[in-house]
């Protein structure tokens, strides 16, 4: 027997926790424009959390979205009362709960319904998980990419623009006729400053449409900076089947992750904030700090095992970890080169912090893909690689791990396991990648040559020499001979 999930079903079920609140005196307060997985698995958990706890039920979640895919979860999760049961695995145990701090979703393209919820002075938070592609970024000079044609639309279609930034701005706009106090913006995506990324893609857009509405946004809105964690697959039939089997719930699209979760915030909420370090959420007054961290050694870690993972038809993460080559090249790449061009943390030791990382890859229950940790390279590697081995070459050390890294990227673009078995199109660019990927297994310049991608890195020597050799190697010898070469100190 398996119950569907949905409002009327919740006192019926035993083998998953369920909202400790009444959902009835859920009043909304943060619009959430991205409502993926790892929202659902992070900010709507820690919410679920603190309503818990008897109070702050005035900050409910309405979500919202820009892409045709989210019409799609909006139906899922509509048909079960916005509910989702997020499923946390460990290695040695599974639990299942039931969230409910969503209590509306709002749909798709309906730009006017979107707008005039922002405007709704109820609403004192947006906040956002686009991915990192989403911000309108130039890769090689990390700045807003005003030129950008969907940015051009909105500029024109002030009233019904289709981008987030856009829909922020339109919403930003009204409560400042209105005379109503801005709402603060929250991104809650992996990439450094993300605060002010947000910031300046909202300036951005605004200074093309009124620089005097663009200095207002800039003197009066709050663009909190953040560092979010928690490894979130994507879901497919597999999670579905597995929670109706060790659960017996039918969940239109639940989510699995793993236990660990970490939330990093500035405390700069102007129009207010659900008191959420009750539930574990830091406040600090310098998130940058351990955004390095994350994004540097997860995240880059994450980018360091994809590809070579993805080149020898790896499947899952801890796959890739239990291969010797893999997990060795990880740990060398991480301690020779990484890690030692990280910040200090405060209060964090960043060696157990990599353990930490290790044993959150390791874990087989996650299901985690090597495709997805493999998936925009060409917005990844800018945030997660590139600005390391830039470290480390402006201060004259040695970048032949991370230029091996970058040469498996290239090498995985060719779009052909070394087995020969076809990577499929793994990146919005990548009919562009797979075409200079063909070009650099001749010359490997022409991969470098993608200045919007390495930037300054293009044009180092070193980073040129070793990047080169490495590909070559990995050409002539394969993967597997590569990697063993370099954990032996001889590549």
């Amino acid at each position: 027997m398996t119950t569907k999930l949905s409002a009327t079903t919740l006192a019926s079920l035993t083998t998953a926790s369920v909202p400790a609140y009444d959902r009835a005196t859920l009043t909304p307060g943060i619009v959430h424009i991205g409502v993926g997985n790892f929202h659902r698995a992070h900010q709507a958990v820690y919410l679920d959390d603190l309503f818990a706890t008897g109070t702050d039920h005035d900050w409910a979640l309405i979500g919202a979205g820009v892409r045709p895919a989210d019409e799609a979860m909006r139906q899922k999760l509509q048909a079960q009362d916005w509910l989702t049961t997020v499923v946390e695995q460990e290695a040695n145990a599974s639990s299942a709960r039931v969230t409910g701090a969503m209590i509306d979703y709002l749909q798709p393209g309906d730009s006017e319904a979107i707008i005039a919820k922002l405007s709704d002075p109820a609403i004192r938070i947006v906040s956002l998980t686009i991915t990192e592609g989403g911000y309108f970024i130039d890769p090689a000079s990390q700045k807003f990419d005003p030129t950008h044609p969907e940015i051009a639309y909105d500029a024109t279609h002030r009233d019904a623009p289709k981008t987030a930034f856009g829909l922020i701005l339109a919403g930003l706009e009204r409560r400042r006729q209105a005379g109503v106090q801005p709402f603060t913006v929250m991104s809650c995506d992996n990439i450094p400053g993300n605060g002010h990324v947000t910031q300046n893609a909202v300036v951005g857009l605004a200074q093309l449409i009124d620089p005097a509405l663009a200095q207002w946004v800039s003197a009066n809105v709050a663009f909190p900076n953040g560092m979010v964690d928690r490894i979130t697959p994507a879901t497919s039939d597999r999670e579905i089947a597995l929670l109706k089997e060790n659960f017996g719930i039918e969940d239109n699209w639940p989510v699995f992750c793993e236990s660990f979760r970490q939330w990093v915030l500035e405390d700069n909420f102007p129009a207010g904030r659900p008191a959420l370090e009750k539930v574990g959420v830091q406040f600090v007054d310098d998130v940058a700090p351990y955004e390095h961290m994350k994004i540097r050694i997860l995240n880059g870690g994450h980018a360091t095992i994809a590809y070579p993972a993805g080149l020898l038809d790896i499947h899952f993460v801890h796959e890739a970890m239990e291969h010797p080559l893999v997990g060795a090249f990880l740990a060398k790449v991480e301690r020779d080169e990484i890690i030692p061009v990280v910040p200090p943390v405060p209060d964090t030791n960043l060696d157990d912090y990599f353990a930490l990382c290790e044993r959150r890859f390791s874990n087989p229950k996650i299901g985690d893909t090597i495709r997805r940790l493999a998936l925009d390279g060409s917005n990844r590697q800018p945030k997660f690689i590139i600005p390391s081995a830039l470290d480390r070459v402006q201060r004259g050390q040695s970048v032949s791990g991370l230029s091996l890294v970058s040469a498996l990227w290239c090498r995985y673009c060719y779009g052909e396991t070394d087995s020969g078995a076809v990577i499929e199109p793994n990146d919005p660019s990548w009919d562009r990648l797979t075409a200079q990927a063909k070009r650099a297994k001749d010359d490997p310049k022409t991969w470098l040559a993608m200045t919007d991608i390495y930037g300054e890195l293009a044009t180092s020597q070193p980073f040129i020499d070793t990047f080169a050799h490495a590909l070559q190697a990995l050409w002539s010898d394969g993967t597997k001979v590569t990697l063993e070469r370099y954990l032996a100190n001889q590549l």
